[in-house]
């Protein structure tokens, strides 16, 4: 009987979860150029830019070596959450839908991001959003 009470406590404690485990959201990430492909904080035409959310709460961005913007904390929400752009060069909206899935550990999943705005084409590349301003 010990041997089996023994067994079923060491299943348990292998098969538990243990702690706690959260996935973030992927990493959404904008590279700014121009109709010749240039990037525009690399080129110093983009100097000031923010994100607010449609609660105008700033999000919080990150300029990388490479000249692009990471925006952190977002996409830790069901549903979509709408966004505005603001520049020194253009303003646009665009909104990320995202959703909880469960697996191995809880999280969010950004499942689309939608882009509004006149003169702005983007690009889904490999890792980033390439965005176009004019």
């Amino acid at each position: 009987m010990k041997n089996i009470f023994i067994f079923f406590l060491m299943a348990f404690t292998l098969t538990a979860c243990g702690e706690d485990c959260y996935n973030a959201p992927q990493t959404i990430a904008f590279k700014f150029v121009d109709s010749n492909n240039e990037n525009l904080i690399t080129n110093g035409t983009l100097v000031t830019y923010s994100i607010k959310d449609e609660n105008q709460v700033g999000v919080q961005l990150t300029k990388t070596s490479e000249d692009m913007i990471i925006l952190e904390n977002v996409g830790a929400y069901n549903g979509t959450k709408n966004y505005i752009f603001s520049s020194n060069i253009k303003t646009f909206n665009f909104s990320i839908q995202s959703s909880e899935f469960k697996g191995g550990c809880d999280g969010y999943q950004i499942n689309k991001l939608t882009f509004t705005g006149v003169g702005i084409d983007v690009t889904d590349e490999k890792g980033y959003y390439k965005i176009v301003l004019q």
